[in-house]
């Protein structure tokens, strides 16, 4: 039986305006937040973020692609995960991710500054919808 396919399961530009790299990190794990995609549909996702801060111009990153059917978790402190996009650690940002196929973002804090880590994670929010 052919399965119908995933159209519109999702959104074109998602938007997340608390995003902040912690400095510090202690113990075992780093101190990140990722920017994680699912793309239910059957065609790669081309992505492009555009990361602001209150104090300087935006960072664009380009060319990032999920497959088809597919998750992808963007590391923000990693440029070669977010299309080459440099975000700082310890300053407040922004981030707007725009997909030529609909896909679903939530975006993920791991902060380990202190011994007692802390996980946050919140959906994105979609842009027209």
């Amino acid at each position: 039986m052919s399965r119908p396919e995933p159209v519109g399961e999702g959104a074109l530009v998602w938007l997340v305006p608390d995003g902040f790299i912690p400095e510090r990190s202690t113990g075992g794990l780093e101190s990140h937040e990722a920017v994680c995609v699912l793309n239910a549909s059957r065609r790669e996702a081309r992505l492009s973020l555009t990361f602001y801060f209150e104090d300087r111009e935006p960072v664009r990153g380009e060319g990032v692609v999920v497959p088809a059917e597919r998750t992808r978790h963007l590391r923000t402190d990693r440029p070669e995960e977010v299309g080459g996009a440099r975000v700082p650690r310890g300053v407040p940002y922004a981030v707007r991710v725009e997909s030529d196929v609909p896909v679903v973002v939530q975006h993920s804090r791991m902060d380990t500054g202190q011994e007692a880590l802390a996980l946050m994670t919140a959906l994105a929010h979609p842009v027209g919808r």
